[in-house]
């Protein structure tokens, strides 16, 4: 395993996560100094996700074709573009088209990151590391953003984002160039209908549609949850609900740990983080009091985190032909969770319990995903599944 390609993929990935959370940090001053609604603050996050998903499996194809570091270096670039047009003026319409302009940036930058550290001989737990910093970068900026909201005021998430991006972009630039690609990683998938017609895959999905989607929509309105039906301080909320992405950092790579010393638990491991996840959401519902809320978003971070590495490595044996192409199609079906899953939890700060209805919804969803989660064989890696994927059964 490269220790620079762990490093600087993972900084990617934080540069990316970091763009998923910024704005939802803050998502009340937002609407204020914008003077548009609160639900009008969940569309700049859905303008990111919306291209985000729709690029998922191009990205992919991207890096199978041109390598992960060029592309994450793109990235990058892109990242610190969108962010820097953000910075013009607090106009709606401007913040719309520069967080879509983000989800450019993050779509290219989450699979390319996923990808050099794999295919830089990244273990299953260098994988699970490499989520767990990117996860944390969303974790972090729900509690450092609003730290800057005094300086910075409308700023803040757009400066912020570009910091972090130049700061990856070093760490991108440190590590080793492209593995040659080999010829049939290069042909790759050029039909996306094709990849999308694999129903190998869709177990996959609906796993990380929970895990990543239902983590992430949560997140997002989290502080408004707790300032709202818990009445809690502002800066208090945004260091509670950091906790429930900023978990992953120890539960992405104890996940890629479980799927590589103990491949026959994956699937348990997987199903408990699950029904974890639902009860965290339903304690963290309550809003108060203030011990039970962090308990609730630090097992909520935590529990989500587990799928990560056993999801990602079960889409790349079942591809060998085009692995970071199947994990962009499992992330593209969380993000679409995120792009429809943000706004709808955010008008139900409209309905009564502000909030607590949409957050109850959520919690069910978990454990709804118990229903189609992925077979054993296909999580744990085994030989025969391995051989099974390359003959395409």
């Amino acid at each position: 395993m490269s220790l620079r390609a762990t490093v600087g993929g993972s900084a990617l990935g934080f540069a990316v996560g970091w763009n998923v959370s910024n704005i939802g940090a803050v998502a009340e001053q937002t609407a204020a100094e914008y003077g548009v609604a609160l639900a009008t603050v969940g569309l700049f996050t859905t303008a990111l996700f919306a291209v985000h998903a729709v690029l998922q499996i191009p990205a992919g194809q991207a890096v199978d074709r041109h390598g992960a570091r060029r592309v994450g270096l793109w990235a990058l670039l892109v990242l610190t573009a969108a962010n820097g047009l953000a910075l013009a003026a607090p106009d709606a319409g401007l913040a719309m088209g520069a967080r879509a302009l983000a989800g450019l940036g993050t779509a290219l930058g989450f699979v390319a990151g996923s990808d050099y550290v794999r295919a830089r001989g990244g273990s299953s737990l260098a994988q699970g590391l490499y989520g767990g910093i990117a996860l944390g970068g969303s974790g972090l900026a729900l509690a450092i953003v609003p730290l800057l909201d005094g300086p910075l005021a409308w700023r803040g998430p757009f400066a912020s984002a570009v910091a972090v991006a130049l700061a990856a972009g070093a760490a991108l630039a440190l590590g080793p160039s492209d593995l040659e690609r080999t010829g049939a990683v290069r042909r790759g998938f050029r039909d996306a209908r094709g990849l999308l017609a694999d129903t190998r895959l869709y177990r996959l999905c609906a796993l990380y549609m929970a895990s990543l989607g239902l983590s992430v929509v949560a997140a997002n309105w989290a502080v408004t949850l707790l300032v709202r039906a818990g009445g809690q301080d502002e800066k208090v909320a945004g260091a509670i609900a950091s906790l429930t992405l900023a978990g992953g950092i120890v539960s992405r790579p104890a996940g890629g740990w479980i799927a590589r010393r103990h491949p026959a638990r994956a699937r348990a491991a997987v199903a408990a983080s699950l029904v974890a996840s639902g009860l965290a959401t339903a304690a963290l519902t309550a809003a108060r009091p203030l011990a039970l809320t962090a308990l609730a978003a630090l097992v909520l971070g935590l529990a989500s985190g587990i799928p990560f590495a056993p999801a990602f490595g079960a889409a790349a044996r079942t591809r060998p032909d085009a692995p970071a192409a199947a994990v962009a199609m499992v992330n593209m079906c969380a993000n679409l969770v995120i792009v429809a899953g943000t706004p709808l939890l955010g008008l139900a700060f409209y309905l009564p319990g502000d909030g607590r209805i949409g957050f109850a919804i959520v919690s069910a969803l978990w454990l709804a995903a118990l229903a189609v989660l992925p077979r054993a064989q296909q999580l744990a890696g085994t030989a025969r599944s391995r051989s099974r994927a390359e003959r395409g059964d």
